[in-house]
């Protein structure tokens, strides 16, 4: 009898453990396959487990203790109670509030000042809608399952997905394409790489055909809005806010906008966004790109073997790893924004805006735009940085993973990803806020960058096992830094952010 109950035992503290990380029992099985093929255990068999049918072998609770940085002799004791999951944080750095008096947030009344507010503020109605439109990602992590569905039964959850499968995508629903061969730029300065012609035209710019990582893409969004819309031509052509977000364009100052938002605008932005996540649920399936991240602890290179973009990467990264706590940015010299999001509430200098006036040095992103001007990039390898951020009271610590890149018009960006290490942490079992003081202090030590101490870098290398995210344990060979939430108040010493 001892021995079953403690296999019970056993079995709830595997699928609590495993549930608090985000992992189906499909993706355990592939973890154990990747550390030992011969004896990975299988689905069914981890099920067992978990329901205290099968009491596994030394061997196989080694390798289950392994992957989530516990000890063997943790799940056979008596004790089934596991540490409170953390508290959720605000979002953007930003306590909820409450909307009192209530009344003064009818719809009446929002719909009335809203238009003086974008006026007074000097925000268009297209800017407007499109930040709606991010915080509705962040809100639901990114999490859109009937666009997923989508493209699943459009391309049979295909991965990798070549141009020829693409052509016959096509080709299935009506779709045929005509090349164009043009230089044409909008007063924006977006290159016309494409547009919908209604009823079921693709127009191609042919410069796409050297360039196939992004010419699939552009086949991938334009076949969303056939999917999606009905192929009625009311997306935006890629000029503006819209080319931002779907990577087409250098951005450039635009001339003056209307401040009034009409039903186009929203209707737009809208569309933009949803042909844009249908690409890249096209392209990058969710539970095949799940399971291509494990096999590849999530190297941003490994988007070679699938003929995609590093962008598409790090924007699916997001969407499809069981962690939830990520932040997303792509960014042109020198702080001009096409792409954010904060999952994870990262107070950035810029919020969820388009341009940074006065950016922070410090951080990853505009450490690399620094050295763009005047680069000649040939061949650049992401760099990983371990950040220090104290947002009022609260201290936060983040990993991200940036690649100094290259456009489609051969304009240097600076792509980046990372994530909020505190969850991760706190989900071993370490206390998140001990580790953050550790490193805040070495780099207040330092004058703002500091090593980071032995038993902090200890726990983050347990918890990037977990998550088998490799760029974090390469960021624990450099220093840490601190990176401030709004630059006018840096709180680097001696000299600040200089």
């Amino acid at each position: 009898m001892g021995l079953i109950r403690q296999g019970h035992f056993l079995g709830a503290k595997l699928r609590s453990l495993r549930k608090r990380n985000g992992l189906t029992l499909d993706e355990l099985s592939a973890r154990c396959v990747q550390i030992d093929a011969t004896d990975a255990p299988s689905v069914s068999y981890l099920s067992m487990i978990e329901t205290g049918k099968r009491i596994p072998s030394t061997h196989t609770l080694e390798l289950l203790a392994g992957i989530f940085g516990k000890e063997s002799r943790w799940f056979l004791d008596e004790n089934t109670e596991m540490d409170a999951a953390p508290a959720a944080r605000g979002r953007g750095g930003l306590s909820s509030m409450p909307l009192e008096p209530a009344f003064l947030f009818s719809h009446e009344l929002l719909q009335n000042a809203l238009p003086e507010l974008l006026s007074q503020t000097g925000t268009s109605g297209r800017q407007f809608a499109e930040l709606l439109i991010r915080v509705w990602q962040e809100t639901h992590h990114n999490n859109f399952p009937d666009i997923e569905r989508a493209a699943e039964g459009c391309g049979g959850r295909q991965m990798p997905l070549n141009l020829d499968a693409l052509m016959d995508i096509c080709v299935r629903l009506g779709l045929q394409i005509r090349w164009f061969d043009s230089d044409m730029r909008k007063p924006s300065g977006a290159l016309l790489r494409s547009r919908f012609e209604a009823p079921a035209t693709l127009l191609i710019n042919k410069r796409l055909r050297n360039q196939e990582e992004r010419l699939k893409y552009e086949i991938a969004f334009l076949i969303g809005h056939k999917v999606l819309h009905n192929g009625d031509g009311l997306i935006s052509q890629p000029s503006g806010s819209a080319a931002h977000a779907r990577g087409i364009n250098l951005p450039v100052a635009m001339g003056p906008q209307p401040v009034a938002m009409g039903p186009q605008d929203v209707l737009l932005a809208w569309r933009d966004f949803e042909c844009s996540f249908f690409a890249g649920a096209l392209l990058c399936p969710r539970m095949p790109f799940r399971r291509f991240l494990i096999r590849e602890a999530h190297n941003i290179s490994a988007g070679d073997k699938l003929g995609v973009t590093a962008a598409l990467i790090m924007r699916r990264m997001t969407a499809v790893s069981p962690y939830r706590h990520w932040h997303f940015f792509d960014a042109y010299p020198p702080g001009n924004l096409r792409a954010v999001y904060r999952g994870n509430g990262i107070p950035l200098p810029w919020g969820n805006m388009s341009l940074v006036s006065d950016p922070c040095p410090q951080w990853a992103v505009f450490r690399l735009l620094q050295t763009a001007p005047g680069l000649k990039l040939t061949s650049q390898k992401p760099k990983s940085q371990i950040s220090v951020m104290q947002d009022g009271p609260q201290a936060r610590l983040y990993c991200c993973h940036s690649l100094l890149t290259r456009d489609a018009v051969n304009e240097l960006h600076v792509l980046s990803v990372g994530i909020d290490l505190v969850p991760a942490l706190d989900a071993q079992g370490f206390k998140g806020e001990d580790i953050v003081t550790m490193v805040a202090e070495s780099c207040r030590r330092g004058g703002g960058d500091g090593s980071i101490p032995a038993v902090a870098a200890a726990s983050i290398r347990a918890a990037s096992k977990v998550l088998n995210i490799a760029w974090i344990s390469a960021a624990l060979e450099s220093k840490a830094s601190v990176i401030c939430p709004r630059s006018a108040a840096c709180p680097r010493l001696p000299k600040g952010c200089v």
